[in-house]
Protein backbone atom coordinates (compact mmCIF):
# COMPACT_ATOMS: atom_id res chain seq x y z
CA UNK A 1 0.00 0.00 0.00
CA UNK A 2 1.51 3.71 -0.94
CA UNK A 3 2.23 5.62 1.72
CA UNK A 4 1.48 9.16 1.92
CA UNK A 5 4.59 11.62 3.20
CA UNK A 6 2.70 14.62 4.94
CA UNK A 7 3.87 18.16 5.80
CA UNK A 8 5.05 17.49 9.19
CA UNK A 9 4.82 20.43 12.47
CA UNK A 10 8.17 21.14 12.80
CA UNK A 11 7.87 24.06 15.03
CA UNK A 12 5.13 24.42 18.21
CA UNK A 13 3.54 27.16 16.17
CA UNK A 14 3.73 25.64 12.66
CA UNK A 15 0.01 25.53 11.64
CA UNK A 16 1.58 25.75 7.44
CA UNK A 17 4.96 26.27 6.19
CA UNK A 18 7.19 26.93 2.45
CA UNK A 19 8.08 23.87 0.65
CA UNK A 20 11.54 25.30 -0.14
CA UNK A 21 13.27 22.60 -2.16
CA UNK A 22 13.26 19.00 -2.35
CA UNK A 23 16.15 16.87 -2.04
CA UNK A 24 14.91 14.14 -3.49
CA UNK A 25 12.89 13.66 -6.87
CA UNK A 26 10.48 11.12 -8.21
CA UNK A 27 12.49 7.14 -8.39
CA UNK A 28 14.51 7.81 -5.72
CA UNK A 29 15.10 5.13 -3.00
CA UNK A 30 15.32 6.24 -0.10
CA UNK A 31 15.16 4.92 3.70
CA UNK A 32 14.98 6.05 7.22
CA UNK A 33 16.34 9.09 8.30
CA UNK A 34 17.37 10.55 4.48
CA UNK A 35 17.00 14.22 3.81
CA UNK A 36 14.00 14.15 1.89
CA UNK A 37 13.23 18.02 1.92
CA UNK A 38 13.76 21.83 3.20
CA UNK A 39 11.09 23.13 4.89
CA UNK A 40 10.50 26.81 5.85
CA UNK A 41 8.61 27.06 9.08
CA UNK A 42 7.55 30.68 10.67
CA UNK A 43 10.59 30.67 12.82
CA UNK A 44 13.42 28.73 10.64
CA UNK A 45 14.63 26.58 7.46
CA UNK A 46 14.62 23.00 8.53
CA UNK A 47 15.68 19.87 6.88
CA UNK A 48 12.94 16.96 6.94
CA UNK A 49 13.81 13.32 7.77
CA UNK A 50 12.20 10.30 5.95
CA UNK A 51 10.45 7.99 8.74
CA UNK A 52 10.41 5.11 6.54
CA UNK A 53 11.71 3.38 3.45
CA UNK A 54 10.80 3.26 -0.06
CA UNK A 55 11.13 4.70 -3.27
CA UNK A 56 9.18 7.95 -4.18
CA UNK A 57 6.31 7.58 -6.79
CA UNK A 58 5.88 10.88 -6.14
CA UNK A 59 5.93 14.41 -5.36
CA UNK A 60 2.67 15.97 -4.89
CA UNK A 61 3.68 19.74 -4.37
CA UNK A 62 6.44 21.34 -6.01
CA UNK A 63 9.62 22.80 -4.13
CA UNK A 64 8.57 26.75 -3.34
CA UNK A 65 5.13 25.97 -2.56
CA UNK A 66 3.45 28.34 0.46
CA UNK A 67 1.27 27.85 2.82
CA UNK A 68 1.18 23.99 2.66
CA UNK A 69 -0.90 23.00 5.88
CA UNK A 70 0.48 20.57 8.36
CA UNK A 71 -0.40 16.92 7.76
CA UNK A 72 -1.26 17.14 4.17
CA UNK A 73 0.72 14.92 1.69
CA UNK A 74 3.14 16.20 0.36
CA UNK A 75 4.64 12.97 -1.84
CA UNK A 76 3.99 9.49 -2.20
CA UNK A 77 5.86 6.64 -0.97
CA UNK A 78 6.00 3.35 -2.73
CA UNK A 79 6.77 -0.24 -1.27
CA UNK A 80 8.28 -3.34 -2.48
CA UNK A 81 6.10 -4.54 -5.38
CA UNK A 82 4.16 -1.41 -5.98
CA UNK A 83 4.30 0.76 -8.94
CA UNK A 84 3.43 5.07 -10.17
CA UNK A 85 -0.45 3.58 -10.50
CA UNK A 86 -0.25 3.02 -6.63
CA UNK A 87 0.87 7.05 -6.06
CA UNK A 88 -2.45 8.17 -5.61
CA UNK A 89 -2.76 10.63 -2.80
CA UNK A 90 -6.19 9.80 -0.04
CA UNK A 91 -9.23 11.71 -0.98
CA UNK A 92 -9.68 12.71 2.45
CA UNK A 93 -6.37 14.07 2.72
CA UNK A 94 -6.53 17.88 3.64
CA UNK A 95 -5.91 20.50 1.14
CA UNK A 96 -1.72 21.27 0.63
CA UNK A 97 -2.34 24.88 0.67
CA UNK A 98 -4.17 27.86 1.44
CA UNK A 99 -3.91 31.26 0.10
CA UNK A 100 -3.89 34.35 1.88
CA UNK A 101 -7.41 35.57 1.29
CA UNK A 102 -9.18 32.22 2.47
CA UNK A 103 -7.60 30.91 5.60
CA UNK A 104 -8.73 27.67 6.44
CA UNK A 105 -11.36 27.69 9.21
CA UNK A 106 -9.33 25.23 11.47
CA UNK A 107 -8.79 25.77 14.87
CA UNK A 108 -6.43 23.43 15.41
CA UNK A 109 -4.73 22.57 12.75
CA UNK A 110 -3.73 18.66 13.30
CA UNK A 111 -0.30 17.52 14.29
CA UNK A 112 1.16 14.57 12.69
CA UNK A 113 0.80 12.17 14.80
CA UNK A 114 0.48 7.93 15.12
CA UNK A 115 -2.79 6.55 14.91
CA UNK A 116 -3.83 3.49 15.37
CA UNK A 117 -2.17 1.10 12.75
CA UNK A 118 -4.77 -1.71 12.53
CA UNK A 119 -7.37 -1.80 10.26
CA UNK A 120 -10.68 -4.11 9.71
CA UNK A 121 -9.48 -7.01 11.10
CA UNK A 122 -6.13 -7.79 12.76
CA UNK A 123 -3.64 -6.29 9.59
CA UNK A 124 -0.50 -3.94 11.17
CA UNK A 125 0.32 -1.25 9.18
CA UNK A 126 4.39 -1.50 8.62
CA UNK A 127 6.96 -1.06 6.98
CA UNK A 128 8.90 -4.23 5.48
CA UNK A 129 12.32 -3.08 6.69
CA UNK A 130 10.33 -2.82 10.24
CA UNK A 131 8.53 -6.31 9.41
CA UNK A 132 12.19 -7.60 8.88
CA UNK A 133 13.58 -6.09 12.32
CA UNK A 134 10.51 -6.82 14.27
CA UNK A 135 10.87 -11.47 12.99
CA UNK A 136 14.66 -11.07 13.99
CA UNK A 137 14.00 -9.40 17.94
CA UNK A 138 10.49 -11.56 17.76
CA UNK A 139 8.55 -8.30 18.39
CA UNK A 140 4.76 -8.49 18.48
CA UNK A 141 3.73 -5.27 16.62
CA UNK A 142 0.73 -5.10 17.47
CA UNK A 143 2.31 -3.65 20.88
CA UNK A 144 4.00 -1.07 18.65
CA UNK A 145 2.10 2.45 18.31
CA UNK A 146 3.55 3.50 15.20
CA UNK A 147 4.82 6.91 14.21
CA UNK A 148 4.73 7.00 10.81
CA UNK A 149 2.06 8.36 8.64
CA UNK A 150 -1.08 7.05 9.47
CA UNK A 151 0.53 5.43 12.34
CA UNK A 152 2.70 3.23 10.47
CA UNK A 153 4.87 1.34 11.98
CA UNK A 154 8.25 2.28 11.03
CA UNK A 155 12.32 1.08 11.15
CA UNK A 156 12.69 3.62 14.27
CA UNK A 157 9.60 2.23 16.26
CA UNK A 158 10.87 -1.66 16.12
CA UNK A 159 14.98 -0.83 16.98
CA UNK A 160 14.49 0.31 20.17
CA UNK A 161 10.19 -0.41 21.38
CA UNK A 162 10.86 1.72 24.76
CA UNK A 163 12.07 5.06 23.06
CA UNK A 164 9.75 7.29 21.58
CA UNK A 165 10.71 8.15 17.78
CA UNK A 166 12.03 11.39 17.26
CA UNK A 167 9.54 12.81 14.78
CA UNK A 168 7.07 11.57 16.53
CA UNK A 169 8.41 13.59 19.70
CA UNK A 170 8.74 16.73 17.94
CA UNK A 171 5.05 17.01 16.52
CA UNK A 172 3.40 15.00 18.60
CA UNK A 173 4.44 17.91 21.13
CA UNK A 174 3.33 20.71 18.63
CA UNK A 175 0.28 23.09 19.54
CA UNK A 176 -0.95 25.21 16.95
CA UNK A 177 -0.14 29.08 16.96
CA UNK A 178 -3.67 31.32 18.79
CA UNK A 179 -5.43 32.71 16.03
CA UNK A 180 -5.53 36.54 15.82
CA UNK A 181 -8.49 38.49 16.52
CA UNK A 182 -9.44 40.41 13.41
CA UNK A 183 -12.93 40.54 13.20
CA UNK A 184 -12.99 44.29 13.45
CA UNK A 185 -10.72 44.65 10.53
CA UNK A 186 -12.07 44.29 7.30
CA UNK A 187 -9.01 44.11 4.62
CA UNK A 188 -10.75 44.87 1.78
CA UNK A 189 -12.36 47.87 3.84
CA UNK A 190 -9.34 49.17 5.15
CA UNK A 191 -7.75 48.89 1.23
CA UNK A 192 -11.14 50.80 0.13
CA UNK A 193 -9.78 53.95 2.58
CA UNK A 194 -6.44 54.49 0.67
CA UNK A 195 -8.05 53.77 -2.52
CA UNK A 196 -6.58 56.57 -4.74
CA UNK A 197 -3.43 56.91 -2.47
CA UNK A 198 -0.23 54.76 -3.89
CA UNK A 199 0.92 51.57 -1.57
CA UNK A 200 2.86 48.18 -1.69
CA UNK A 201 0.58 45.16 -0.14
CA UNK A 202 3.24 42.82 2.08
CA UNK A 203 1.45 39.57 2.41
CA UNK A 204 2.44 38.08 5.88
CA UNK A 205 4.66 35.41 6.13
CA UNK A 206 4.74 32.54 8.92
CA UNK A 207 6.69 34.50 11.17
CA UNK A 208 4.50 37.84 10.99
CA UNK A 209 1.56 35.65 11.54
CA UNK A 210 3.18 33.94 14.45
CA UNK A 211 4.01 36.74 16.00
CA UNK A 212 1.20 39.03 14.92
CA UNK A 213 -0.67 36.14 16.98
CA UNK A 214 1.19 35.93 19.99
CA UNK A 215 1.57 39.68 21.09
CA UNK A 216 -2.47 39.81 20.18
CA UNK A 217 -2.61 37.10 22.86
CA UNK A 218 -0.01 38.60 25.09
CA UNK A 219 -1.80 41.95 25.27
CA UNK A 220 -5.49 40.89 25.59
CA UNK A 221 -5.21 37.50 27.29
CA UNK A 222 -2.05 38.76 30.06
CA UNK A 223 -2.22 41.18 32.93
CA UNK A 224 0.43 43.56 32.51
CA UNK A 225 2.30 45.81 35.08
CA UNK A 226 5.39 47.55 34.80
CA UNK A 227 8.27 48.43 37.15
CA UNK A 228 10.89 51.22 36.27
CA UNK A 229 14.25 51.34 38.30
CA UNK A 230 17.08 53.71 36.73
CA UNK A 231 20.37 52.10 37.04
CA UNK A 232 23.97 53.33 36.95
CA UNK A 233 26.62 52.03 34.60
CA UNK A 234 29.82 53.68 35.52
CA UNK A 235 31.45 50.86 37.90
CA UNK A 236 30.27 47.92 35.05
CA UNK A 237 31.45 50.03 32.32
CA UNK A 238 34.72 50.41 33.80
CA UNK A 239 35.02 46.99 35.51
CA UNK A 240 33.81 45.82 32.17
CA UNK A 241 36.88 47.66 30.27
CA UNK A 242 39.23 46.38 32.47
CA UNK A 243 37.95 42.75 31.74
CA UNK A 244 37.93 43.33 28.05
CA UNK A 245 41.52 44.40 28.40
CA UNK A 246 42.50 40.91 30.32
CA UNK A 247 40.38 38.79 27.56
CA UNK A 248 41.73 40.48 24.34
CA UNK A 249 44.20 37.93 24.18
CA UNK A 250 41.40 35.22 24.06
CA UNK A 251 39.46 36.97 21.60
CA UNK A 252 36.42 37.76 24.08
CA UNK A 253 34.81 40.81 23.97
CA UNK A 254 32.01 41.21 26.62
CA UNK A 255 29.30 43.65 25.92
CA UNK A 256 26.84 45.11 28.55
CA UNK A 257 24.41 43.02 27.28
CA UNK A 258 25.96 39.94 28.28
CA UNK A 259 26.32 41.48 32.06
CA UNK A 260 22.75 41.98 31.45
CA UNK A 261 21.52 38.42 31.39
CA UNK A 262 23.98 37.61 33.88
CA UNK A 263 22.21 40.08 36.20
CA UNK A 264 18.79 38.51 34.98
CA UNK A 265 19.53 35.48 36.11
CA UNK A 266 21.26 35.40 39.59
CA UNK A 267 18.47 37.73 40.28
CA UNK A 268 16.09 34.76 39.47
CA UNK A 269 17.95 32.83 41.57
CA UNK A 270 17.92 35.60 44.64
CA UNK A 271 14.18 36.03 43.93
CA UNK A 272 13.43 32.22 43.31
CA UNK A 273 9.31 32.83 43.60
CA UNK A 274 10.05 35.23 40.54
CA UNK A 275 11.59 32.26 38.44
CA UNK A 276 8.10 31.26 37.22
CA UNK A 277 5.84 30.66 33.83
CA UNK A 278 2.08 30.64 34.13
CA UNK A 279 0.75 27.08 32.94
CA UNK A 280 -3.13 27.92 32.77
CA UNK A 281 -4.11 26.33 35.87
CA UNK A 282 -0.64 26.63 38.00
CA UNK A 283 2.17 28.11 38.08
CA UNK A 284 5.89 26.22 37.90
CA UNK A 285 8.52 27.78 39.60
CA UNK A 286 11.45 27.06 37.44
CA UNK A 287 15.11 26.05 39.63
CA UNK A 288 17.81 27.02 36.67
CA UNK A 289 17.68 30.32 35.48
CA UNK A 290 16.64 29.68 31.44
CA UNK A 291 16.76 33.62 29.99
CA UNK A 292 15.37 34.27 26.34
CA UNK A 293 16.95 37.69 24.50
CA UNK A 294 15.04 39.11 22.00
CA UNK A 295 16.85 39.31 18.46
CA UNK A 296 16.17 41.33 15.37
CA UNK A 297 16.01 39.73 12.21
CA UNK A 298 14.86 40.80 9.16
CA UNK A 299 10.93 40.28 8.88
CA UNK A 300 10.56 39.55 12.67
CA UNK A 301 12.24 38.50 15.87
CA UNK A 302 13.55 35.23 17.95
CA UNK A 303 14.06 35.28 21.56
CA UNK A 304 17.01 32.28 21.92
CA UNK A 305 17.25 30.83 24.96
CA UNK A 306 20.52 30.87 27.45
CA UNK A 307 19.55 27.84 29.77
CA UNK A 308 21.18 27.98 33.07
CA UNK A 309 22.51 30.99 32.82
CA UNK A 310 23.20 31.37 36.32
CA UNK A 311 25.82 29.08 36.10
CA UNK A 312 27.84 30.10 33.22
CA UNK A 313 30.24 32.40 32.90
CA UNK A 314 30.42 35.83 31.62
CA UNK A 315 32.69 34.58 28.50
CA UNK A 316 31.00 31.40 28.15
CA UNK A 317 27.92 33.46 27.90
CA UNK A 318 28.85 35.79 25.95
CA UNK A 319 30.19 33.12 22.81
CA UNK A 320 26.68 31.40 23.24
CA UNK A 321 24.79 34.30 22.60
CA UNK A 322 27.08 35.91 19.14
CA UNK A 323 26.18 32.55 18.27
CA UNK A 324 22.81 32.13 19.09
CA UNK A 325 22.38 35.63 17.69
CA UNK A 326 24.27 34.99 14.15
CA UNK A 327 22.07 31.53 13.69
CA UNK A 328 18.88 33.31 15.05
CA UNK A 329 19.62 35.96 11.50
CA UNK A 330 19.92 32.85 9.64
CA UNK A 331 16.85 31.24 10.71
CA UNK A 332 19.07 28.31 11.77
CA UNK A 333 18.13 28.09 14.91
CA UNK A 334 16.32 24.72 15.83
CA UNK A 335 13.01 24.88 18.07
CA UNK A 336 14.29 23.58 21.16
CA UNK A 337 16.86 26.45 21.15
CA UNK A 338 14.39 28.95 21.51
CA UNK A 339 11.81 27.74 23.36
CA UNK A 340 11.53 27.55 27.21
CA UNK A 341 12.84 30.08 29.47
CA UNK A 342 10.97 31.91 32.40
CA UNK A 343 12.07 35.34 31.48
CA UNK A 344 13.24 37.53 28.72
CA UNK A 345 15.33 40.56 28.18
CA UNK A 346 14.64 42.83 25.20
CA UNK A 347 17.53 45.71 24.86
CA UNK A 348 16.88 48.22 22.41
CA UNK A 349 19.17 50.63 24.22
CA UNK A 350 21.85 50.06 21.50
CA UNK A 351 19.47 51.43 18.94
CA UNK A 352 19.11 54.58 21.27
CA UNK A 353 16.13 54.02 22.81
CA UNK A 354 16.11 55.64 26.26
CA UNK A 355 13.02 53.64 27.61
CA UNK A 356 10.12 51.87 26.55
CA UNK A 357 7.41 49.02 28.19
CA UNK A 358 7.91 45.48 26.27
CA UNK A 359 5.48 42.88 25.88
CA UNK A 360 5.40 39.44 27.62
CA UNK A 361 6.47 36.53 25.54
CA UNK A 362 3.89 33.82 27.16
CA UNK A 363 4.27 31.86 28.99
CA UNK A 364 6.98 33.67 30.34
CA UNK A 365 6.25 35.72 33.97
CA UNK A 366 8.26 38.88 32.98
CA UNK A 367 10.28 40.78 30.57
CA UNK A 368 13.27 43.71 31.05
CA UNK A 369 13.11 46.48 28.76
CA UNK A 370 16.46 48.18 28.32
CA UNK A 371 17.16 51.28 27.27
CA UNK A 372 20.25 53.40 26.73
CA UNK A 373 22.46 54.51 29.29
CA UNK A 374 23.29 58.73 29.02
CA UNK A 375 25.16 60.42 31.40
CA UNK A 376 22.78 62.83 33.17
CA UNK A 377 23.04 64.98 36.83
CA UNK A 378 22.42 62.84 40.05
CA UNK A 379 22.58 63.45 43.48
CA UNK A 380 25.61 61.50 45.01
CA UNK A 381 25.88 59.33 48.26
CA UNK A 382 27.48 62.81 49.82
CA UNK A 383 24.41 65.10 48.26
CA UNK A 384 25.99 66.54 45.72
CA UNK A 385 25.41 67.23 42.31
CA UNK A 386 27.16 64.69 39.95
CA UNK A 387 27.56 63.43 36.78
CA UNK A 388 26.55 59.95 35.85
CA UNK A 389 25.70 56.76 33.20
CA UNK A 390 22.17 55.99 33.93
CA UNK A 391 20.40 53.45 32.14
CA UNK A 392 16.26 53.14 32.53
CA UNK A 393 14.80 49.70 32.67
CA UNK A 394 11.47 49.02 33.15
CA UNK A 395 10.28 45.14 33.95
CA UNK A 396 6.96 43.99 32.35
CA UNK A 397 5.43 41.81 35.00
CA UNK A 398 2.45 38.54 34.51
CA UNK A 399 0.58 39.81 37.53
CA UNK A 400 -1.05 36.10 37.58
CA UNK A 401 2.33 34.53 38.63
CA UNK A 402 4.25 37.49 39.86
CA UNK A 403 3.02 40.49 42.60
CA UNK A 404 3.51 43.88 42.98
CA UNK A 405 5.70 43.56 45.94
CA UNK A 406 8.66 40.11 44.12
CA UNK A 407 8.76 41.94 41.08
CA UNK A 408 9.95 45.13 42.63
CA UNK A 409 12.38 42.48 44.73
CA UNK A 410 13.54 41.15 41.43
CA UNK A 411 13.86 44.52 39.97
CA UNK A 412 16.23 45.68 42.80
CA UNK A 413 17.99 42.64 42.21
CA UNK A 414 18.80 42.94 39.27
CA UNK A 415 19.74 46.40 39.39
CA UNK A 416 21.89 45.44 42.66
CA UNK A 417 24.05 43.20 40.09
CA UNK A 418 24.61 45.75 37.91
CA UNK A 419 25.82 48.42 39.96
CA UNK A 420 27.87 45.92 41.97
CA UNK A 421 29.75 43.77 38.83
CA UNK A 422 32.55 42.20 40.75
CA UNK A 423 30.26 40.82 42.91
CA UNK A 424 28.86 38.68 39.82
CA UNK A 425 32.15 36.46 39.88
CA UNK A 426 31.98 35.81 43.54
Amino acid sequence: MAIEILMPALSPTMEDGTLAKWLVKEGDTISSGDLLAEIETDKATMEFEAVDEGVIGKILVEEGTAGVLVNSPIAVLLEDGEDAADATPSASAPAAAQTPSEPAPVDEPAPVQATKHTSGGNRVFASPLARRIAADKGIDLNTIDGSGPKGRIVKADVENVSSVPVQKAASSDATPAPKVETADVNPSQVAKMYEGREFTEVPLDGMRKTIAARLTEAKQTIPHFYLRRDIHLDALLKFRSQLNGQLSERGVKLSVNDFIIKACALALQDVPAANAVWAGDRVLQMKASDVAVAVAIEGGLFTPVLQDADTKTLSALSAQMKDLASRARDRKLAPHEYMGGSFAVSNLGMMGIENFDAVINPPHGAILAVGAGAKKPVVNAEGELDVATVMSVTLSVDHRVIDGALGAQLLAAIKDNLENPIAMLA
